[in-house]
């Protein structure tokens, strides 16, 4: 039996108090308090190094302490003084470590050695460095580059990023998912098509000057902490911030600034002017309530003779598709869209009230937008919302989709990706003389599928933590452990480590913070943040240990050993000076990185230049466009005893990483393994605080998928709804639930049962059915 956690009412305000204790908290733990206090006054400025958390922008004149709670957490757990030697690894079997939690394996601290699996001893065993690249190299020489993946997670440079993709395109592979696969690919999808950008198109000064904002399923308190200093701001001018959330986020209803003295004992501010609970997967009807609205107090306007209400003139100008879809949203039947929406019509009518009376408004989203299988059409919703009034393009308006790791948008910028229309591969064979591939690759889902049907045989995984982020993981470890080859590059153990391939290498690499050393001296990496601004980092404190190499140099250990000499590529030219990489990568993408050098280190970032910032279309017909969503509603399933599973991140974790198993603004302390229910139902189905359930998918493909033993927390949470912590439900998301036309896993609602768990002790075997509600 688990132990259970304890749940407690916590009242207090995003940051203010309990923040300074958490950072001072994890200063202590991870034995860098001073440290850490020295380092931390150097995070998100120009001389110093960027955040290795989240991607939020970084402003041209940073506050003092330019860093977050979160970001804090992610700077103590890269500088902690905690290794991970082959001492360790010669005393634990990883039989025994794949009984450890998530928290306690990255908790042992920096991996300090690059080490290879023993079969026979279950164990990892130390090896060099050049003799690990030689076996790798070989082993990748005698694979099929169809069958290799190579992974990257969202923190590597672009430097690094850069180098890897051309390491992999030269090796003959096109497969480059990464972990926006998993997040934002339904933004990558969704907004070319309708605006011909990719990412989002506001920058950090238009918060200074917008009239109003609206959130759609993010939760800002824990992913992009440092985005509540704008928002306060905002909200002390007064302008309303309109916010569509299954939960109560705290830091999206108050905030206190850590820095300042007066709200530190005054308390704080209201964020959100107006909060409004969504069904989970309602914000796409919620929004065509509110587009409904709008549409008719225009059509209303145009009767009695008064100002139009949408922005005609913009959307002549700029924009196609606007009768049909103001058709549509005519057409659309109120009771659907409440039953959908989860919400009255007069909460949407409020919403589209304040968006109406507001001249220039900022829309961001979140994961709670993008993990839907509906998520594409709802990013679309967002965009036609914007184009009514024409708030795209202008001062203080625009598309906000809050990025989260904090280089994931910067390396599909540099080509990592698996969709080669997106990568510059004419010009890649132009300056480096070979026939780069042009067969479309495996995204995250693909890659999965092909790991399970033994087609991928090889696996190199620049960071992540690839087998605890992904769904389906009763199906994906034992089938993990048929790969050929899998090669780690990482700072920390963690679970993924713990499932070895037949050859496994575990390559621990140097950390953002660290002062990365090469022949031309102390170098300095790069990353986009999720503006699409790029920004410098250096290095600040000594590396952990003597035998770690860079994320470039490792890749270039790699390339050299597995491919054949190549005049006009430097691999240790580049290495010994990243410049020299940067250079690269503007001779490869011109447009976007000119000058790259010479202005990395500009306050606030450079920003890569955006058509649709400038009112710009870059789609075939050269406009943006409204489109008629083809799914937009998921209405409340009808069958009985279904409920809709959110899967969401604690206060004490960034994205795999468990800092803590606490979860402050939810109450939640010692335990990850809890089931947040709504009071109602939970009376209905015979539950009580504290009680033991199972989760069971309702997937109805043959597959069992369940997860028991969590602990029931009432909460205030929308009907029929539950939500559990990522990436603990993990088993429980089926790999084809995922986001259409994106293939991002739909975790942000799966179908489940719920059944009630059967004391240990009044069970005849541990074969007995458990009994449902």
């Amino acid at each position: 039996m688990r132990q259970k956690a304890k749940v407690e009412t916590y009242d207090a305000p995003a940051g203010g108090w309990g923040s300074l204790n958490a950072v001072a908290h994890i200063l202590t733990q991870e034995e860098v308090a001073i440290l850490g206090s020295e380092i931390l006054l150097k995070q998100n400025k120009s001389d110093g190094y960027m955040c290795v958390s989240c991607s939020w922008a970084k402003p041209a004149k940073p506050r003092p302490f330019e860093f977050c709670e979160n970001g804090a957490k992610a700077t103590a757990w890269e500088i902690t003084r905690k290794t991970v030697t082959p001492e360790f690894f010669a005393q634990h079997r990883l039989a025994e470590l794949q009984t450890w939690s998530d928290h306690q394996l990255e908790e042992q601290g920096r991996l300090t050695t690059p080490m290879r699996y023993d079969r026979a001893s279950d164990k990892y065993l130390p090896v060099g460095w050049d003799e690990a690249f030689r076996e790798i190299g070989a082993e990748l020489n005698r694979l099929d580059p169809r069958s290799v993946i190579m992974y990257t997670s969202g923190r590597a440079s672009l430097e690094a990023s850069y180098m890897y993709q051309l390491f992999g395109r030269m090796y003959g592979t096109s497969n480059f998912p990464d972990s926006s696969n998993m997040c934002h690919e339904t933004t990558s999808v969704a907004l070319p098509e309708v605006i011909g950008v990719p990412v989002g198109t506001v920058q950090l000064e238009d918060f200074e000057t917008t009239d109003c904002v609206f959130f759609f399923g993010h939760n800002t308190t824990t992913n992009a902490p440092r985005m509540l200093h704008p928002l306060q701001e905002a909200a002390q001018r007064g302008v309303p911030i309109v916010t569509f959330n299954p939960l109560r986020e705290r830091g999206l209803e108050r905030f206190v600034n850590p820095q300042n003295p007066v709200q530190m004992i005054a308390g704080g501010t209201r964020i959100s002017s107006q909060y409004y609970q969504v069904r989970v997967g309602g914000d796409a009807a919620a929004i065509i309530g509110i587009c409904k609205l709008v549409i008719e107090a225009d059509d209303r306007a145009v009767k009695s003779g008064e100002p139009r209400v949408i922005d005609v003139d913009f959307i002549t100008q700029h924009t196609s598709g606007f009768d049909e879809f103001a058709a549509f949203c005519r057409a659309q039947d109120w009771n659907e869209i409440e039953r959908a929406s989860g919400l009255p019509q007069s909460a949407m009518l409020a919403a589209a009230n304040t968006y109406m009376a507001a001249n220039a408004v900022i829309a961001n989203y979140g994961m709670g937008v993008t993990q839907h299988r509906h998520g594409v059409e709802t990013a679309k919703m967002i965009v036609n919302l914007l184009l009514l009034r024409g708030n795209i393009g202008k001062r203080g308006a625009g598309i906000s989709p809050i990025r989260g790791h904090s280089n994931v948008q910067g390396q599909r910028t540099v080509g990592i990706s698996e969709k080669t229309k997106l990568v510059p591969l004419d010009k890649l064979a132009e300056l480096y003389g070979f026939e780069p591939p042009r067969w479309d690759g495996l995204s995250t889902v693909d890659a999965c599928e092909g790991i399970l049907k033994g087609e991928v045989r090889g696996f190199v995984s620049l960071g992540g933590n690839f087998l605890r982020a992904v769904p389906e993981r009763s199906l994906m470890e034992p089938a993990w452990s048929h790969l050929r080859l899998s090669v780690q590059i990482a700072t920390k153990l963690n679970r993924t480590h713990l499932v070895p391939g037949e050859i496994t290498y575990l390559l621990p690499c140097l950390g953002r913070i660290e002062i990365d050393q090469q022949a031309s001296g102390a170098q300095a990496v790069s990353m986009e943040d999720s503006t699409a601004c790029i920004h410098g980092s250096r290095g600040q404190r000594r590396p952990v240990a003597e035998h770690l190499l860079s994320e470039p140099a490792i890749i270039a250990g790699l390339a050299k050993a597995t491919l054949k000499p190549n005049p006009d590529v430097g691999w240790d030219a580049w290495v010994a000076d990243y410049s020299k990489v940067r250079d690269a990568i503007e001779r490869t993408y011109p447009d976007q990185f000119k000058d790259f050098n010479a202005r990395m280190f500009e306050p606030g970032g450079f920003a890569r230049p955006l058509a649709a910032r400038e009112r710009k279309w870059k789609t075939p017909n050269g406009k943006a466009n409204f489109t008629v969503p083809k799914a937009a509603f998921a209405p409340p399933r009808e069958s009985d005893g279904i409920y809709e599973l959110m899967t969401m991140r604690a206060d004490g974790q960034f994205n795999t990483t468990i800092y803590t198993e606490d979860d402050r603004f939810r109450g939640i302390t010692g335990g990850r393994y809890v089931v947040f229910m709504n009071p109602a139902d939970m009376e209905d189905d015979g539950l009580k605080s504290g009680d033991t359930v199972t989760l069971v998918t309702e997937a109805g493909d043959g597959v069992e998928r369940s997860l028991s033993e969590l602990q029931v927390v009432p909460y205030g949470i929308p009907r029929r709804s539950v939500a559990g912590y990522y990436p603990e439900c993990n088993v429980l998301i089926p790999l084809w639930h995922y986001a259409e036309g994106s293939k991002v896993p739909a975790a942000k609602s799966v179908p489940v049962r719920l059944f009630k768990d059967i004391p240990p002790e009044i069970l005849d075997d541990e074969d007995a059915p458990i009994s449902a509600t």
